[in-house]
Parts: structure tokens; C-alpha cells; sequence
């Protein structure tokens, strides 16, 4: 199941040597395990000794010491890190990785294995460097991800021992907790309907653009259980690029569009993006089939981010280009992004379900994110009839 993982993912020992490495990370870093299993990190990838600026190595090394500290999870910004050509002795390649450190603990809660995963975004962030074709570029590289990550869903669609261990794993490597740099106040909330997997359909993301931007996201594949899940990786996975590079949310939506084509169970998907701007207090929004963002003022009036809505992923017979919008916020207003499971019931109409996600919002503002979270769940899912997920930030 480890081997099976989408995306790069390496285990190591407490004193930083390499206890296993899935096929992913082998094919990407250009290393065979040889090469690696057992040799310590800085050894197998040092910094580029040409380059007297390269910081790679102390970074990551930091995060890692925070993790075998902290015992906790440990999400790096962007690195680039000039990896040794392994066909070309002495000639090093340009590479960006995006890391993330995880504890594997033992019953007693020592750290006793650290799980670095690592997001290659070297031709993304290259592509915008070169200020290119983003969206050819884009599209090579989330293709390339789509043949990864297929063949990996495939090697969990053939498990059917331990599936709740490989969807345990899934919801850690693909649904990590919010660590945002900016340090405001924010809440997920995670629930799947098949109460046997912690993972399901729909997904979440927090992405610190800069010092003063944040891409939130959720989003919703069609199906339960562990497949939907796979389909969800890929398409999480590829929004997350795309909203790194593009120019707004709209073209991070137009280039998921495309990509979504390409993934068996990616057609009709539903996804909504909104990039938070507090420099001049903006939200800019787009929505791709998907129930309206809610954006609640200190004041209790609520506001639905509906102006720039487009069809579902993939649903459309001939590309078009998606729209966006825009709306200002004052301080100390709250941001609802979820999925369709909370407010959708059968045999009602979804505007009875929305109008009465309004008024718990609008009345529970003052809360904390957490509480919020909690109280919405509490009043409009007494049970988990469909997957449902909650981003709640505080502006």
C-alpha cells in the first residue's frame, strides 16, 4: 500500500536514514533503491556545492528536527533543491519540491519513523519563471500526474486487506490539516458517509500564496468510498498546482477542466476556489458546478458568492473558458466554503437546505471557526447520509 501512494513519499528513521522510499519517489528523484534504503538523506541528496545560496538541505533538515521534536506534522513552503544527475556525474538539475514531514509514532508517542512526502512542481514553477505557455506546460505536467496517480489508484482499487490502513494514509497524504502562515483563525471538518474509510469524494485545501493571499478550496467527486477517493487525489492534487501559478481562480479551474477530462470518474466533479486577498480585503471567487460560497460580515449579513458560476468539470460538450468575481470583506468576517452533503436532503428542495445553512451561519458567527464547524455540523448533519466537507476561515 505504501509503494501504491500517489506522489513521492519516503519513510525515515529518527537519525535521518531511509527506511523505504515508494516507486514514485525513486522515479522522480532518479535514484535506484540501491542508491538509497538505508543511507542517510543528506548523503543521498546534498546541496549543490556550485551554489553558495543553496539552502535546500537547512530547511528541510529544520522541518525535520521540528518534527522529530514536536512530534508533529510539518508543511514546508515551496524549496528549490538541485538534485545530481545521475546519467551526468557533477552536473545538477534545477528541481522544486514542496515537502511534507509527518510523525509515525509508537504507542508510547515517540517518533519513530518520519513520512516525507514531496510534491514536484519544478516544470510549473520553471513555466512561470519563463513566463511561457503556463497552460500547455500545466497541461503536460498534470497529465504526467494523471498516469502516476491512475496507476496508483489502480494498486488500491486491487487491495481489499487493511483498507481502512491505506484510506488512513490516503486522508493523511492527500487531506492534510490547515497550517496557514498568516495565522488566521481556520477550521476543517471532514465527513464520509461510508462510516468504514476516512476518506471519500470530496476534498479541501488551504494554499499560502503569499505573505498576504490564501487559495481555499473544496470540491466534490462523483461516487463514495475509496475509488472516489483515488479520483479525488488527482483532481485535489492538480488544483493545488494550478492555483500556485495561474492568474486567478478561474484559470486554476480552466486548466483543472482540462486535466479533468483525462480522469476515468473526473467528469462532473464539482470544485469552488477563492483566493483571499488581505492587502485590499478582496475575495476573488469562481465556481465550477458547486453550492455558492458563503461569505458572512461581522454585522450577521450574509452574502452568497454566486455571480461567477460555471457547469461541473468536464460537463461541458466543448471547452470554455471560466468566469470569475470579485466582493470586498470587512474585518472579522467569516468565510463557508462545503461541500453538497450539508445541505442537501432528499425529497427537499437544495434552497431550504442553503437558506437553513445561512441562518446557522449568520447566528453562530461570532464563534470560533472550530465551534462554527462544529455547531453546522451538529444542527445540519445529525447523521452522515452523504460525504461532507467544511472549510471555515476567519477573515
Amino acid at each position: 500500500m505504501f509503494q501504491a501512494l500517489p506522489g513521492m513519499t519516503a519513510l525515515l528513521t529518527p537519525d535521518l536514514r531511509y527506511a523505504d522510499a515508494n516507486r514514485q519517489y525513486l522515479r522522480s528523484a532518479g535514484r535506484s533503491r540501491e542508491q538509497v534504503i538505508g543511507r542517510y538523506l543528506f548523503d543521498v541528496f546534498p546541496d549543490n556545492p556550485d551554489d553558495p545560496n543553496a539552502t535546500g538541505t537547512r530547511n528541510l533538515a529544520a522541518s525535520l528536527q521540528r518534527v522529530l521534536d514536536t512530534g508533529e506534522r510539518d508543511t514546508m513552503a515551496v524549496q528549490r533543491y538541485d538534485v545530481e544527475s545521475p546519467e551526468r556525474p557533477g552536473h545538477w538539475d534545477e528541481r522544486y519540491w514542496s515537502p511534507v514531514n509527518v510523525p509515525v509514532l509508537d504507542a508510547d508517542g515517540k517518533v519513530v519513523l518520519v513520512l516525507h512526502r514531496v510534491e514536484e512542481v519544478t516544470a510549473l514553477v520553471q513555466a512561470r519563471a519563463a513566463e511561457g505557455d503556463r497552460l500547455a506546460v500545466l497541461e503536460a505536467e498534470l497529465q504526467t500526474r494523471a498516469r502516476e496517480l491512475q496507476e496508483a489508484n489502480e494498486h488500491l482499487r486491487l487491495a481489499h486487506a487493511g483498507e481502512r490502513q491505506v484510506a488512513l494514509a490516503l486522508q493523511e497524504a492527500m487531506l492534510p490539516p490547515p497550517h496557514l502562515g498568516l495565522h488566521h483563525p481556520v477550521a476543517v471538518r471532514y465527513r464520509p458517509a461510508v462510516d468504514q474509510l476516512n476518506v471519500c469524494g470530496d476534498w479541501y485545501d488551504l494554499i499560502d500564496l503569499s505573505a498576504d493571499r490564501v487559495a481555499v478550496s473544496v470540491g466534490d467527486v462523483v461516487g463514495h468510498g475509496l475509488a472516489a477517493a483515488g479520483v479525488m487525489g488527482q483532481l485535489r492534487s492538480a488544483l493545488s498546482a494550478a492555483s500556485r501559478v495561474s492568474a486567478g481562480p478561474a484559470q486554476a479551474l480552466d486548466v483543472l477542466d482540462t486535466y479533468a477530462r483525462s480522469v476515468p470518474g473526473g467528469e462532473n466533479a464539482t470544485a469552488v476556489s477563492v483566493i483571499v486577498d488581505w492587502e485590499d480585503n478582496t475575495l476573488v471567487y469562481s465556481t465550477a458546478g458547486h453550492p455558492p460560497a458563503i461569505l458572512v460580515d461581522a454585522d450577521g449579513s450574509v452574502r452568497l458568492l454566486d455571480a461567477a458560476t460555471d457547469p461541473p468539470l468536464g460537463a461541458s460538450p466543448e471547452h470554455r473558458a471560466r468566469h470569475q468575481s470579485a466582493v470586498t470583506f470587512t474585518e472579522d468576517a467569516v468565510l463557508l466554503l462545503y461541500t453538497d452533503g450539508l445541505i442537501e436532503r432528499r425529497g427537499e428542495d437544495i434552497d431550504v437546505g442553503l437558506a437553513r445553512l445561512v441562518e446557522s451561519a449568520a447566528r453562530h458567527r461570532r464563534d470560533s471557526p472550530a465551534r462554527l464547524a462544529d455547531r453546522l455540523l451538529g444542527e445540519l448533519l445529525p447523521s452522515a447520509t452523504d460525504d461532507t466537507a467544511v472549510v471555515v476561515l476567519r477573515l
